[in-house]
């Protein structure tokens, strides 16, 4: 069979709400997975989906030919492929011809450094972040947002069939993939923050939540973040799907890239802020929707009650 259509071993790092269910998705697509994480409770609930784990990424190396990176950011993707404080990593003793998929949100220029890095390796990397959130990942539907070579996606072809219902051939090297993520992440941020900020305006004027919910998501000032995450605020639920943390680590990226090619960025500024102060007042790890716990603390309106139907 050609490469395109055997079965290689998959090494999957990071079993939180993305990774596991892209994880478990590999698993029912028929694709032999093994997984990572530093949660001894993530590996067990992945064993218990039938997947196997090991307890270091080091330990991938003797059986995957592919791996993929679903960690938090940049740091994590440099700790898990080449080693903390000048340990060996990962990319050292994968076998030459093996390919990196990193799924993460990082710069472009880390991107497209991690590229050089790993070619001077043997090593191929396709430049893959996704968005979707933990549900499409679980069902196999997430988007990809991918640049690298032809040898790359000959390589990931049955792993972007396991987890991807679209995936954007972005360019033949790295660094258009993590780019066109960054605007994602621009757009994603925003619309949260504007999202809550709606919601606290609305309640402030004595608006019912559910109410202001249905009649904006009918209208021309709905967004898909807005249709998504204002149910949380409803239900009094912040469980985290997606943290307040991230929002701060991505729209940090966003800032910083728009400093580096001198374009200014107040609206990500503003959202950006948002995210800081709630991560400040002890939300950071809540979910995002948490942002407008910062308005209810400066505002007069009282925020839905956590309830037993809508808590998960």
């Amino acid at each position: 069979m050609t490469a395109a259509t055997t079965s290689p071993v998959i090494g999957l790092v990071g079993l939180g709400a993305m990774g596991m269910g892209s994880a478990r998705a590999m698993l029912e697509a028929g694709l032999d997975v093994i997984g990572c994480d530093i949660s001894p409770a993530a590996c067990q609930a992945f064993e218990a989906a039938g997947g196997r784990t090991v307890a270091s990424p080091l330990e991938l190396a003797a059986e995957c030919q592919v791996v993929v990176l679903v960690v938090v950011n940049a740091d994590q993707v440099e700790q898990v492929l080449f080693g903390a404080q000048g340990e060996g990593g990962l990319a050292e003793r994968l076998a030459p011809g093996s390919l990196v998929i990193q799924c993460a949100t990082v710069a472009p220029s880390f991107a497209r450094d991690l590229e050089t890095r790993l070619n001077g390796m043997q090593l191929e990397l396709l430049d893959a972040p996704i968005s979707g959130g933990a549900v499409k990942a679980r069902s196999g539907e997430l988007s990809v947002m991918s640049s690298g070579s032809e040898a790359a996606y000959v390589k990931a072809k049955r792993v972007l069939a396991a987890m991807a219902a679209n995936v954007y051939r972005l360019g033949d090297c790295a660094g258009p993939g993590s780019s066109v993520k960054l605007v994602n992440q621009h757009l994603a941020g925003v619309h949260i923050a504007a999202a809550a900020e709606a919601m606290a305006l609305g309640m402030s004027m004595g608006i019912d939540p559910d109410t202001l919910y249905d009649v904006i998501t009918h209208s021309a000032g709905n967004s898909w973040m807005f249709e998504n995450r204002v149910p949380h605020i409803l239900k009094g639920d912040y469980t985290p799907l997606s943290a307040v943390d991230i929002f701060v680590k991505d729209l940090n990226i966003v800032h910083s890239t728009g400093r580096e090619l001198k374009l200014a960025m107040p609206v990500a500024g503003s959202a950006l802020q948002q995210f800081t102060a709630a991560s400040g007042a002890g939300f950071g790890r809540e979910d995002d929707s948490a942002v407008i716990k910062v308005y209810q603390r400066l505002g007069s309106f009282s925020l839905p009650a956590a309830n037993d139907e809508g808590a998960q």
